[in-house]
């Protein structure tokens, strides 16, 4: 096999020694443009993860690393004055330069042919003359632009800038440091990448040469407003420097920063539908990057270069090896890719986070990815972890799920909600037996809050036939039968109601037979703000005329009415998910002009209408919330900064918490899915805003629910799907905890269950001696 690589960084140099040391007869050529001791930036992170993966695969390589990583197990986070240190973290560091050289001397050793200073020929003759093709040429990759048209990439940049830098001395930790200057708030990421030599002068060694005194990364990144107001756009990169050392002077013990050919720059996302076309297969920044706040970028590279070697030895083909490779790297660095976009945009929006407490400000940053949760946190640093706690108010130990929360006259005995989902079980609006045991059940399930599904407020605002309600008084009676349970079956829990109206998409089968499909016969006619579908096939909506949105506001106020005399704690009104209110609120589903179109104010002028007419018959005591779209996941369509007015004039009229879900208003939505994806929409509004908030969407483990509650990005944590898996997840995630508290009752009935059962045994007996020598 003839092998071409395109680029001598660390992937492309490591996937040439791989492939070389597993067939001695292949023919491998690497082209690097660049000098062999060129290289930008400084220090590289890997994790032992990585590097486990180099020692089964090359021990030569990875006892050259070995010699020279520097590790360490603290994080200091540095904000206002304050630092607080996280240990057990584990990293393991080193010069960008040597881990070049020792990629270089083993290509070398192996016999692969590297040419220096040299352009690759362009990637089709490649093509035409290699049998494979390995383009690790980087970011701004040629050979992804060719092909683009079968690649697809998406190239998204981002809102900071950041320059990288060194200090000729080691940090002892991964710092975290935060400056609010004048011109906004600067952030410092550092870490240390070389140990100084033993007797402080320059030495040479069989690991190469070393720094006298040591040598750390230090990037420097702030929000492009901030970079031009602060003016580094107008000044030379060593002014850049020197500005940059005196800002973050304390961090840096005073001591100057260097550069390495740096330059202000933007973070680039770069995702690619594909990663192979025909002999021809793109590796690491190539094929995707991830934001370097979570260091992972050389990480991905050389476990590319793993993947690809391996898949090549393991199967019978090229292009079997290739589709293999795809198989097994996407989903592991779409897993990267989305932890790392929520640390970066953690960081993007650092201003929201200054005002908290600095031991929970340490924590959000820390758990930012997702990654880093409240548990393992635990298991790496209790004592760091039980101040955080202490901080908060959680009791000697509770977990944070299990403190109270107040909203108006109703205290929640804990921050579990049982999202509203939508059981389509209904007879005619009336529940039955079918939601007495579906909400009894989740409400002996220790949960603080349980949601009905969508009620609606009138026959022809239901989705399907099989949706409750409560315009009439049977309904009403039905439903009380429901609260009637829950308040004496499981004292302490609190079952709210949401109250909707299905607009446009109203009219349709049960999921099961057919989400979001009209019916084959009995459709009734739909109302909406625009006469526009939901998508193609299904029946168009009349335009709502003033007379007709009087009449629903009045069908709101009267199942609000109907609600407080069946017994429900809390209401909801429902102005998400493309139904009738969250239509009006979308410039994608707002068309009018008349006073209820158009500006922002204008579309929540009927929202506002139906939440003030609720307001006012729903007993002052209890509390109502709103639930809704924070984006609609669609261009033109509302986003973060939309959401964040809606939830302010909401707050404004009143509602005691916003509901923060995301999308279902378009048919044409590309929702960016991942775990607790829509929580940083909740975080941004309950900062924004200064209103309680409800996060939901993906939040499926208790470890989430702890994380999120004590980093501060939400008040309670609504979860559907987990409770249809287990209606007693509350109950359980105590139990699994430990916990027995007030924060979570036990049915005495259920008492002998709330401690785990016994299963067989799993670990082997340990020996009973052990002899030395």
């Amino acid at each position: 096999m003839k092998v071409a690589v395109i680029g001598g960084g660390p992937g492309g140099l490591y996937a040439a020694a791989l492939l070389k040391r597993l067939g001695p007869d292949r023919e491998i050529t690497l082209w690097e443009r660049n000098a062999p001791d060129d290289t930008f930036g400084f220090g590289v992170v890997l994790s032992d993860e990585t590097l486990g993966g180099i020692e089964h695969a090359d021990p030569v390589v990875h006892e050259a690393l070995r010699r020279d990583f520097v590790r360490w197990d603290d994080i200091d986070i540095v904000h206002r004055g304050t630092t607080h240190r996280s240990s057990g973290h584990g990293f393991a560091a080193l010069g960008r330069k040597r881990l070049l050289e020792i990629l270089q001397t083993r290509c070398r050793a192996l016999g692969v042919d590297i040419r220096f200073r040299t352009e690759a020929p362009p990637p089709d003759r490649l093509a035409a003359s290699y049998d494979l093709v390995i383009a690790a040429d980087g970011v701004r990759s040629t050979t992804r632009e060719a092909y683009a048209p079968v690649f697809r990439p998406q190239v998204t940049a981002h809102r900071c800038r950041y320059i990288w830098l060194a200090a000729d001395f080691p940090f002892d930790a991964f710092r975290f440091e935060i400056a609010e200057t004048e011109h906004g708030v600067m952030q410092l990421h550092g870490y240390p990448y070389a140990h100084p030599s033993p007797d402080r002068h320059p030495s040479t060694s069989p690991s190469g040469p070393q720094n006298p005194f040591g040598a750390s990364t230090v990037i420097v990144e702030m929000r492009e407003e901030v970079w031009r107001a602060a003016g580094f756009e107008d000044v030379t990169v060593q002014e850049s420097v020197e500005r940059c050392a005196k800002i973050f002077a304390d961090a840096l013990r005073g001591r100057p920063l260097r550069s390495n050919s740096s330059a202000w720059t933007t973070f680039r996302t770069v995702v690619n539908e594909r990663w192979s076309h025909g002999n021809v297969v793109l590796l690491g920044d190539a094929a995707h990057t991830a934001h370097f706040s979570i260091g992972s970028g050389t990480k991905l590279a050389v476990e590319d270069a793993l993947a690809l070697a391996a898949c090549l030895g393991e199967q019978p083909t090229l292009e079997t090896a290739l589709a293999a490779y795809e198989e097994e790297r996407k989903p592991v660095v779409a897993s990267t890719q989305r932890a790392a976009r929520a640390s970066l945009e953690w960081f993007e929006n650092l201003s929201l986070h200054l005002g908290q407490p600095p031991r929970r400000f340490a924590f959000n940053l820390l758990t930012r990815s997702r990654r880093v949760t409240h548990d393992n946190l635990r298991v790496r640093d209790a004592r760091f972890t039980t101040a955080v706690e202490r901080e908060f108010g959680c009791p000697a130990g509770t977990p944070p799920m299990f403190t109270p929360f107040r909203l108006r006259g109703l205290t929640l005995r804990n921050r579990v909600v049982v999202s509203p989902m939508d059981m389509y079980s209904a007879t005619d609006g009336v529940p039955g037996d079918f939601h007495l045991v579906h909400l009894g059940a989740r409400a002996l399930g220790g949960a603080g809050l349980v949601m009905t599904e969508m009620v609606c407020v009138s026959e022809e605002g239901r989705i399907t036939p099989g949706c409750t309600g409560l315009y009439t008084g049977r309904q009403a009676e039905a439903w009380r039968r429901v609260t009637d349970f829950v308040h004496t079956g499981a004292p302490g829990t609190a079952i709210g109601v949401q109250l909707g109206h299905s607009g446009r998409k109203g009219s349709t089968r049960l999921m099961w037979e057919g989400i979001d499909e009209p019916l084959p016969h009995g459709n009734w006619p739909l109302v909406a703000a625009s006469p526009l579908p939901y998508k193609p096939g299904s029946q168009t909506p009349r335009q709502l005329t003033r007379a007709q949105l009087t009449d629903i506001r009045e069908q709101f106020t009267a199942a609000a009415w109907r609600a407080a005399r069946a017994g429900f704690d809390l209401l909801e009104l429902h102005c998400a998910h493309g139904y009738l209110l969250s239509g009006f609120l979308s410039p994608l589903t707002n068309r009018r002009t008349d006073a209820y179109g158009g500006s922002p104010e204008r579309r929540l002028r009927f929202p506002l209408e139906v939440f003030d007419a609720v307001r006012a018959v729903w007993p002052a005591e209890r509390p109502m919330t709103v639930r809704i779209s924070a984006t609609d996941w669609a261009e033109g369509g509302t986003t973060s900064e939309d959401a964040v007015g809606i939830a302010r004039a909401f707050a404004a009229h009143g509602a005691d918490a916003i509901d923060v879900s995301t999308g279902q208003v378009v048919a044409e939505e590309e929702p960016e899915y991942g775990r607790s994806y829509q929580t940083p929409f909740a975080d941004r509004i309950r900062h924004e805003v200064g209103v309680p908030v409800i996060a939901v969407g993906a939040i499926s483990s208790w470890d989430d629910v702890n994380s999120l509650i004590l980093a501060g990005r939400t008040d309670l944590c609504a979860l559907g799907r987990p409770h249809l898996y287990d209606p007693h997840w509350t109950l359980h995630a105590a139990a699994e905890q430990g916990y027995d508290g007030p924060g979570v009752v036990w049915p005495a009935p259920y008492r002998a269950g709330r401690r785990p059962p016994q299963t067989g045994r799993t670990d082997a007996p340990k020996p009973r001696l052990s002899l030395g020598g």
